[in-house]
């Protein structure tokens, strides 16, 4: 179910990028809504799928383990009043929604700043501050709504955090469809505030239920004062939040050197940019929901002390998150003219728009595996009680990387050296993280993962030749690239079983076994 409501959501944000695309296309009023959205990008990295998700789930999964040992000889009203878990939301959310508030409505009177920096070089940014004004509405949404997947995620509630993207891009589409011949693009900035709130109510009902808003006020008179002390959390500590908060913004800082880059260049770059990347990340994003789905677990693990079982649980992740990304990353690069034509050529996006998207997305899709390597390798080093600063150190020197490769190609190549940079930069903090996890966190085997991985990307360097080949031999776009769907994992399969990759050769068995157990539990 939840990879049916993640693709459901990967599918209503291709509507939407293929909405912008049409009633917008890639020029001036695009790029001006694409840097206002560069605050609800950077936000969802911090409030939802990292930072916020990479303190919480940790944090409920402890206190959920301080419940289960804790309520022995109780009765129901004095375990409601002890609570760990309902202690640690009356302590931390309140807090959370008056600091996002206050940041919120700093962003919205400085907008003008805020343009200025993320877009030193935009000709007229007057539009940009304008719809920045309006997505900068989503940093109090995302919080809570990044807060409610966090808790229901650590309470094994997976359905209703996946289904907040779809209710985020049904937002966007419908108000965008709504106001556009009324407010322009501005009409697309507001669709993003009206999703953020979406994606917050989608969840609300289930964290009520299963999670609630706090003790009853009778919990003061119930727990000595020792014991409320002792449960009530620390996550305000700076050396808790610090080392999750600076990956989280060293992570989605890349596309902040992309836009900033590209500020400069020829109107309908960010744009292009933009859309290659949405589009070559999808891949990535699938792949992912793995990790996300057993982060929860990996957790509880180490909480409860199974270092082996959480070895074995995010060794398969890496396994298997690998082999969707790789398989989707040949995909994307062997088709992506035909991809884009299909998705995006109509209305004010031009044949000339695809061909450049085209080419730049093949340059992102270099990058893939280590976006999805930094996304896995990066939960189980925040897994612990306290986090460690290894990935924050990781993401600045991969940042560091982006940054200097950045600036040096973009003056030779372009966008084109912008999505170099970016895959030497992401893919420079994932090795680093893989070799940093064993000896630090959990003890896996780096080189056996190491070349598990190197024989999917042989597997996937022989299926991205074949479509590359192949994609043109057919003129109608939509043709080709339904026909490369089965011909390019057709390819990576074979060549996989060839040179003997465990991963490939063992997906039968664990799809049979999935599926055995998807009938038990029904």
């Amino acid at each position: 179910m939840t990879a049916g409501l993640t693709a459901a959501g990967a599918l209503f944000g291709l509507v939407r990028d293929q909405t912008i695309a049409h009633l917008f296309g890639a020029g001036h009023a695009s790029d001006a809504f694409l840097i206002a959205w560069t605050l609800p990008e950077m936000a969802s990295t911090l409030l939802i799928e990292d930072a916020m998700a990479l303190l919480m789930v940790p944090a409920f999964s402890h206190a959920l383990a301080r419940r289960a040992a804790g309520r022995a000889g109780l009765t129901r009203r004095e375990a409601r009043a002890q609570d760990p878990v309902r202690m640690l939301v009356g302590a931390t959310l309140p807090r959370l929604v008056v600091f996002l508030a206050v940041v919120a409505a700093l962003l919205v009177v400085a907008a003008p700043a805020v343009v200025a920096v993320l877009a030193p070089g935009l000709p007229d940014p007057a539009l940009a501050v304008e719809c920045t004004r309006l997505t900068a509405l989503t940093v109090l949404s995302f919080g809570i709504a990044g807060y409610f997947s966090a808790a229901l995620r650590a309470h094994r509630s997976f359905l209703p955090p996946a289904a907040i993207y779809v209710s985020y891009n049904i937002g966007i589409i419908g108000t965008m469809v709504a106001l556009h011949s009324l407010w322009g693009v501005r009409a697309a900035a507001a669709g993003v505030a009206v999703g953020g709130l979406l994606m917050a109510l989608v969840q609300l009902p289930a964290f009520i239920r299963n999670v609630g808003f706090g003790p009853p006020r009778v919990r003061r008179a119930a727990a000595p004062r020792s014991q409320r002390d002792r449960d009530r959390p620390t996550l305000i500590a700076f050396g808790v939040i610090a080392p999750v908060v600076l990956f989280a913004v060293f992570r989605q800082s890349q596309v902040l050197v992309e836009r900033f880059l590209a500020a400069s260049l020829p109107s309908g770059a960010i744009s292009h940019l933009n859309y290659a990347q949405k589009v070559a990340q999808m891949p990535m994003v699938l792949s992912l929901m793995i990790c996300t789905v057993t982060f929860p677990v990996v957790a509880q693990a180490m909480a409860g002390g199974e270092r082996e079982k959480a070895r074995r649980r995010v060794e398969r992740d890496l396994a298997l998150a690998s082999l969707a990304v790789l398989m989707g990353s040949a995909l994307v690069i062997g088709y992506a003219p035909q991809i884009i034509q299909v998705l995006f050529e109509r209305g004010a996006f031009s044949h000339e728009d695809t061909l450049a998207t085209a080419s730049v997305m093949r340059v992102y899709g270099l990058g893939l595996l280590g976006h999805c390597l930094v996304g896995a390798l990066s939960r189980p080093f925040f897994s612990t009680a306290r986090p460690t600063w290894f990935p924050a150190l990781a993401m600045s020197a991969g940042l560091l990387v982006n940054i200097v490769a950045g600036a040096f190609a973009v003056r030779w190549w372009g966008t084109y050296g912008i999505a170099a940079a970016n895959a030497a930069g992401i893919s420079t903090a994932a090795a680093l993280l893989l070799t940093g996890l064993g000896p630090r966190i959990i003890d896996i085997h780096v080189r056996r993962v190491a070349a598990g991985i190197g024989r999917l990307a042989v597997a996937a360097a022989a299926a991205c030749a074949t479509g590359w080949i192949a994609g043109p031999m057919i003129p109608d776009p939509l043709l080709s690239a339904g026909l490369g769907c089965l011909l390019v994992p057709a390819m990576f399969g074979a060549t996989g079983t060839a040179i003997r990759a465990l991963e490939v050769t063992a997906l039968p068995d664990q799809i049979s076994q999935f599926t055995q157990r998807f009938r038990n539990a029904r």
